[in-house]
């Protein structure tokens, strides 16, 4: 059986995942709109030491691909610390999203810009990429922009997070999703298991509970079968011990 949790407030994990009966969970360490280094949470060595598996997500301000080095310097700094503390924390992998590039821009350059991120930096675990839900100008919305960045990342260990809402919301048909995903990238590491508020394509990325969204509760059970990767629902708090619940019974 494949291990199921939450996104969860950083402050007490151990606490959130008893509560919402999670075997996993995902926090940010800091503020996730803020350039600020990482701060573990207090007593992060019981979590370390805990059964319960932890997954980092980075800052969404990262954006390593752009050419604006105002933003693409430091998100390689911030990287680089998140990653740190993430494995000091005994995580199971790092969260970033793909970014995008200005308007101006040869998206080459976003994909170049990602190679060089692991060519200079150390990874003492996991980076997951996730698909995103929208942008023209994004590395990682369309599977067609996912297939290109692994190219240019060819020969390095990174790994694949899947958000279900975020391939809606970018208009990628869910039912076939984890073959084509699995066909360019050759793996999927975590599945981040979120229904939609919004219509498929909308490029609206907006988490709802499994159930009350615009997705087939169906096919979201289809993906995340077929994936077989561990299971993070992000979706609002109050629903997800109920989310959780729904997929231990359904899978």
């Amino acid at each position: 059986m494949v291990r199921i949790g939450a996104h969860v407030d950083q402050t007490d994990p151990l606490a959130s995942a008893a509560a919402k009966k999670a075997e996993a969970v995902q926090f940010f360490l800091g503020d996730p709109q803020g350039w600020k280094a990482p701060v573990l949470p207090e007593g992060h060595e019981a979590i370390r030491d805990s059964e319960v598996d932890v997954y980092i997500h980075a800052p969404y301000v990262v954006n390593v691909a752009t050419s604006n080095n105002r933003i693409r310097i430091p998100s390689r700094k911030i990287l680089a610390q998140q990653l740190e503390g993430a494995a000091q924390i005994g995580a199971k992998g790092l969260i970033v999203h793909g970014g995008h590039v200005l308007k101006k821009d040869d998206p080459q350059t976003g994909f170049d810009n990602w190679r060089k991120v692991f060519e200079r930096m150390e990874c003492p675990i996991p980076v997951l990429i996730e698909n995103t839900a929208g942008g023209d100008n994004a590395m990682a919305r369309m599977l067609e922009r996912i297939a290109r960045l692994w190219d240019a990342l060819d020969g390095f260990d990174v790994g694949f997070c899947l958000d279900t809402c975020h391939a809606h919301a970018a208009g990628e048909d869910l039912t076939d999703i984890v073959d084509r995903v699995r066909a360019i990238t050759g793996r999927i590491d975590l599945v981040h298991c979120n229904d939609s508020r919004d219509a498929f394509g909308s490029g609206a990325d907006r988490h709802a509970n499994l159930g009350d969204g615009k997705i087939d509760p169906e096919l979201i059970l289809k993906v995340v079968r077929e994936a077989g990767a561990p299971v993070i629902v992000e979706t609002p708090g109050d629903g997800q011990a109920a989310d959780i619940a729904w997929l231990r019974d359904n899978l």
